[in-house]
């Protein structure tokens, strides 16, 4: 990475397929990791769960594990990551304009009319 560069720190951490829509359906709150699993059908398993490791380490994701049983594992952004939601709301904005652009339709996903 360029020292210094803003555009590609922030892609540093929430670049990818999958951790930018991991972080938009955590601003709705904490999460349990089926709840995502069942938010982002199509992805598999072990790429979500290096995906959430990955912002845990980072630092916008808090894992929080439940001692019970079954155990009961939680994920909720922290206030570094909940930093991130005018920048979330801008993509959505801009990818549901661009789909419409195309003549395509966004996938009905929890959270879509969630207000700016």
């Amino acid at each position: 990475m360029r020292r210094g560069c803003p555009v590609e720190a922030t892609l540093d951490l929430v670049g990818g397929k999958w951790k930018g829509v991991i972080v938009y359906h955590l601003l709705d709150g904490t999460l349990r990791f089926n709840e995502l699993r069942r938010r982002l059908p199509t992805a598999t398993q072990r790429v979500l769960i290096r995906q959430l490791r990955e912002l845990e380490e980072s630092g916008l994701v808090i894992r929080t594990v439940h001692a019970q049983v079954p155990p009961r594992v939680d994920y909720a952004l922290s206030a570094e990551g909940r930093s991130l939601d005018q920048l979330v709301r801008a993509m959505h904005a801009w990818g549901q304009a661009r789909l419409e652009r195309i003549g395509r339709t966004a996938p009905s996903a929890a959270g879509l009319n969630r207000a700016a």
